[in-house]
């Protein structure tokens, strides 16, 4: 998975955010965040949906019972770094409330399928512009 993660970095940084293969028309973005035992910088590939100006993720690691790493590093350190397109800027994170998981939900289609894989409930992850 780190391989394939490393090449799609690639391609969608040389390629202002256009990706090809799968990937083509994907509403992906670039999260860089500061891992939580490493302190160390962590790019991973993350599926988004916009709501607003803000970004929304899934902390689903493809319906696994565990959470993804990036969930941890940013639970631990909410400040990231997206690359949304040709566009790089800071954010900060948070979970949805419960208040707000209703309708951020109807946004993220593919929710319901990751979901169903797992018992634990899948954090929506917010992310705010800084």
């Amino acid at each position: 998975m780190k391989s394939f993660n490393d090449k799609v970095i690639e391609e969608h940084r040389a390629n202002h955010g256009k990706l090809s293969g799968q990937l083509a028309g994907s509403k992906v973005l670039l999260l860089t965040t500061t891992g939580a035992r490493s302190g160390q910088p962590r790019t991973t590939v993350v599926g988004y949906r916009p709501a607003g100006d803000r970004y929304l993720m899934l902390a689903s690691n493809n319906g696994s019972d565990v959470a993804p790493k990036w969930f941890g590093n940013l639970l631990k350190h909410p400040e990231a770094t997206i690359e949304v397109g040709p566009d790089k800027f800071q954010v900060s994170a948070r979970v949805a409330t419960a208040e707000e998981r209703p309708a951020f939900a109807k946004l993220i289609e593919y929710l319901e399928r990751q979901q169903a894989l797992t018992s634990r409930e899948i954090p929506i992850v917010v992310l705010e512009r800084t």
